[in-house]
């Protein structure tokens, strides 16, 4: 596979039609009207700011791997991976912008708009790609849109000149803006991610179908199912922020207290915003019967001393690489009887699905070791009937559960979900996968079939487990699992 074109200056002959660009986009009313005193000023006194002998980023030799196993699974194919677009919050407001994982796992960059294409390499039998990252060019000075437009750099800030993306991705660069184009005109098979740029779909709506696309996008999911070193590290650092983010959370449970979850929700975020990038998934921030509501991301509720606080939440690296932990605390640092039964229950089953982690044991072995578990303790406390066997489904799947056990975790919380089901959930596991073990409890406020007790009580304990040649390793075990431990850590860190 042959990726090793050099980038000759994309962008300057594009400097003789952006000069006269502002008077053209007036006319075509894309712009506001100006004078030309106003435009000669902007356009003038403007220092070269490019940037030289740029480092790569560290993924580029990780990229290049999962490219070139792209282009080994599909040879002869013009592949295309979008980035994404920009999407409108509200009016002329829009949400900060996550750059696609299938983009990012291939590139390393995160950049609007771009394009990953995969060129079939002509004389190649063997097949082979030649991969070209389209970026957006620099705003240059000449250009009205660097001042004009909304998304001109003078307003969103400067973005790196085509020659700087081939420097810092290690691929040769083109301009996205012409990419449309060269797509509708391009021949052969084409396959392309889709749901991220319907501009580009748009041109190649004749050539791409919904089946071929789809194992497009299965394959991709299924190159991230086993991690390599360099994504294990930066989970691994996404789990140590969040360690952080849930010891930050815990020494403000009085303020917490004293105003509502949002509390909780804002002093974590802050810590995944100052360390990382942003907060991987919505945090759920559940306080008393809260905890009970499988996605409960209001974060709107009270927290009262002598309940329970669901917190789970993960911090999203610079990178776009997630945590996803979830610890279940008192919110007044001691567990009542009743709390503690079942939380040491779900402790219990979340260490038979750890235990179950291993390579070579189906994907499913740990859900099911933690659910044995949880169906015994139901038993064993009169809540249902016996025999165990009888009741995992009825119990707990619907009504007590709600969820499976965990999922692959990655630059997605829910990674590879596309994969197929021969590989992912009836898989076998292999070093370097990396995973959520994560039963629960959960007896809803209104659930006339368990005593009173219960109800109201919401249990979570969730860690990320890698997958080693001989077994496991627990990359969230800096935080404590076992009741007793949870209390004198929370006593620990409020002295």
């Amino acid at each position: 596979m042959t990726e090793e074109r050099a980038t000759e200056n994309p962008e300057g002959d594009e400097q003789a039609e952006q000069s006269d660009q502002p008077t053209k986009l007036r006319k075509n009313g894309l712009y506001p009207a100006v004078s030309d005193e106003l435009t000669a000023v902007m356009k003038s006194g403007w220092a070269d700011t490019e940037l030289h002998d740029l480092r790569p980023i560290e993924q580029v030799p990780y990229a290049a791997e999962r490219r070139a196993a792209l282009s080994a699974r599909f040879p002869g194919e013009r592949l295309v991976i979008p980035a994404g677009n920009m999407r409108t919050r509200s009016n002329d407001t829009e949400y900060p912008f996550r750059a696609s994982t299938e983009y990012v796992h291939l590139t390393g960059d995160q950049t609007q708009d771009a394009v990953l294409v995969m060129e079939p390499e002509a004389g190649q039998e063997a097949g082979g790609h030649v991969a070209t990252a389209y970026l957006l060019p620099r705003s240059s000075r000449e250009n009205g849109e660097f001042w004009l437009d909304g998304q001109g750099e003078l307003w969103t800030g400067r973005r790196n000149s085509l020659a700087e993306g081939a420097q810092l991705l290690g691929l040769p660069t083109g301009d996205v803006r012409k990419i449309a184009d060269q797509l509708r005109e391009a021949t052969g098979p084409v396959r392309v991610v889709r749901g991220h740029d319907a501009g580009i779909e748009a041109a190649l709506t004749d050539k791409v179908t919904a089946e071929r696309d789809a194992e497009l996008k299965e394959f991709l999911s299924e190159l991230r199912l086993v991690k390599d070193e360099w994504e294990i590290a930066q989970l691994q650092a996404a789990v140590d922020s969040t360690v952080r983010g849930f010891e930050d959370v815990v020494k403000v449970l009085d303020k917490a207290e004293a105003t509502s979850e949002r509390y909780i929700e804002g002093t974590f975020f802050l810590r995944a915003r100052v360390e990382g990038n942003d907060v991987g998934y919505g945090s759920i921030c559940a306080a008393g019967p809260h905890a009970t509501t499988l996605h409960w991301v209001r974060n709107d509720g009270p927290v009262r001393s002598g309940e329970l606080l669901l917190l789970d939440a993960g911090v999203e690296t610079t990178t776009l690489y997630t945590a996803d932990v979830t610890r279940t605390l008192p919110v007044n640092g001691r567990f009542t009887d009743i709390q503690r039964k079942v939380y040491d229950a779900v402790y219990e089953s979340q260490q038979a699905g750890i235990d179950a982690v291993k390579p070579g044991a189906a994907y499913r072995d740990f859900h099911d070791a933690s659910q044995w578990v949880l169906a015994e303790k139901l038993v064993e406390w009169g809540l249902l009937e016996g025999p165990v066997e009888g009741v995992l489904e009825l119990a707990l799947q619907r009504r007590w559960t709600l969820h499976g056990t965990g999922h692959m975790l990655g630059l997605d919380v829910h990674d590879c979900a596309a994969a197929r089901t021969e590989t992912y959930v009836n898989g076998t596991l292999e070093p370097g996968m990396v995973l959520t073990v994560e039963p629960g409890l959960y007896f809803q406020a209104d659930d006339l079939t368990v005593p009173e007790e219960y109800r109201g009580i919401g249990v979570r304990i969730e860690d990320d487990i890698l997958v080693t040649p001989d077994g496991n390793r627990n990359l969230s075990d800096g935080l404590p699992r076992r009741s007793e431990e949870v209390e004198a850590w929370m006593a620990g860190l409020k002295d």
